[in-house]
């Protein structure tokens, strides 16, 4: 199959990069590459912003059920393509396609149908005092920039997108280049569905050209951005100078901690997947298994068995597959024990075996420095304080989980994780209607239910006295 010749949109157009040069998309499953982009850079900017511009007064003038009722129409239009979308997910990431069709596309499109019917929801906020009444009015930021990851890509673009549309802005997506397809056949689907092609605009190519240049642009006041955290600090250094309203979903170390009332036989399938699903390439994925001493001889033996169990999938590319290498490769020489794992899959592609680590102490880099890649280090603890120091011991603060036969004891425990998100005796199960995002070093800001509308909106409070 010839490589798919992706283009940008622009307002109603698709056009290359202003410069004229492309960049490879190569898929992991099997190495070759499965299309080409355009290398967008701060003209391509430009022109988005001025399509953006143009669209958005018209937009933003709809009610805000009007703007809902656009949502479910595009959730329609994705419904429709959800196959497609799948196969265009499964090329570009690796994973499954039934694993792409029933989690990520499945998740997009519930995506718009929450926040239409989220919106739809909402109700007048209104202040009365003893001489006046409050109205607090919710108005569109204008343009927003979001700038997306590769391990969920449409998953976490419309996971924007939805809320930002429906707040009443316009907005310029630049999706990671490891996997543009599926935002290119989005900006499609939003056209099919009705929706102005300058509201929808996607921008591919380098993080450093046309991500840079689509934060740095002076009329672009928001950025969401979800990424790595060395990328998040240039995008707040960029943009603070600027007042730009910023969300950063970073990176994280998340902790799954067993307490020492755990059923092992319950706890285990669960705890295998929070480590490896998406070959661990999920930003809350526990890469950290805190178990108590006393039940380690019964934990490794059953973890092991189950991690060998599980399916081994690709990485995202080679170059990262050479880092999650480097790492095992560093494991050892910190003092670890690779128990299973690490190892190349037969024939092409990128495919890494999960791998577990033993024997770290919990300072060490790898059980501090994000890998996001299908390896998991355990630690023993003695006590539920030491549990806690190492849980907390990060400079990340994004997720983690804890599991016990006592549910109250588990919620105790989490309320003292460092940590913006915690499941107890669960993993990855998601109330839309809540806040999501870390503390420390795996970001600022929180997106979901209110959050993602008060982010994609500037609050004005009107004050009126009485006659």
């Amino acid at each position: 199959m010839d490589p798919i010749h992706v283009r940008n949109a622009i307002g109603t157009t698709y056009v290359d990069a202003a410069c004229g040069l492309r960049i490879d998309d190569v898929g992991p499953t099997d190495g070759t590459v499965v299309a080409t982009i355009p290398r967008s850079g701060a003209e391509d900017v430009e022109q988005a912003v001025a399509a953006a511009q143009a669209a958005q007064p018209a937009w933003a003038a709809l009610s805000l059920h009007e703007r809902a009722d656009a949502l479910d129409r595009l959730a329609d239009t994705m419904e429709a393509a959800a196959d497609e979308l799948a196969h265009l997910e499964a090329l570009d990431t690796g994973k499954p396609w039934d694993v792409a069709r029933h989690v990520d596309i499945d998740r997009c499109i519930r995506n718009f149908r929450f926040f239409a019917e989220f919106g739809r929801s909402q109700s007048p906020e209104v202040f009365r005092m003893d001489d006046a009444t409050n109205h607090v009015l919710r108005k569109p930021i204008g343009i927003v920039g979001l700038i997306s990851p590769w391990n969920l890509p449409l998953y976490l673009l419309t996971w924007k997108v939805a809320p930002a549309l429906l707040m009443g802005n316009a907005i310029i997506a630049k999706p990671s280049e490891l996997t543009p397809l599926t935002a290119h056949r989005f900006s499609e689907l939003a056209r099919e569905s009705g929706l102005d092609g300058g509201l929808v605009n996607v921008l591919h190519g380098l993080g450093p050209e046309v991500g840079q240049a689509l934060v740095e642009h002076p009329e672009v006041p928001a950025i969401s951005f979800t990424g790595g955290t060395a990328t998040g600090r240039i995008v707040a250094a960029t943009a603070a100078p600027m007042f730009k309203k910023l969300s950063l979903e970073l990176g994280g170390k998340n902790a799954t901690v067993l307490l020492d009332d755990a059923d092992l036989d319950a706890v285990v399938p669960g705890v295998v997947r929070s480590g490896f699903l998406n070959s661990g390439q999920i930003c809350l994925c526990g890469s950290r298994v805190l178990v108590p001493t006393s039940m380690m001889d019964d934990f490794l033996p059953r973890f092991v068995d189950a991690v060998q169990r599980f399916p081994i999938g690709p990485v995202i590319s080679e170059a990262h597959r050479a880092k999650v290498e480097g790492y095992l490769r560093l494991a050892v020489e910190e003092g670890g024990t690779v128990l299973t794992g690490g190892e190349r899959g037969e024939g092409p592609g990128f495919h890494l075996s999960p791998a577990v680590v033993a024997g770290l102490p919990p300072t060490s880099r790898c059980a501090t420095e994000e890998i996001f890649g299908p390896v998991v280090t355990v630690h023993g603890y003695s006590t539920e304080e030491e549990a806690l120091a190492v849980a907390n011991g990060t400079e990340y603060g994004l997720a983690g989980s804890v599991w016990t036969a006592d549910a109250e004891r588990g919620r105790r425990f989490a309320e003292r994780m460092d940590t913006g998100m915690v499941w107890v005796n669960t993993w990855l199960h998601r109330d839309l209607r809540v806040p999501f995002g870390g503390v420390k070093q795996s970001g600022v800001g929180r997106e979901g239910g209110m959050w993602s509308l008060g982010f994609f909106s500037e609050a004005v409070n009107i004050c009126v006295a009485d006659e």
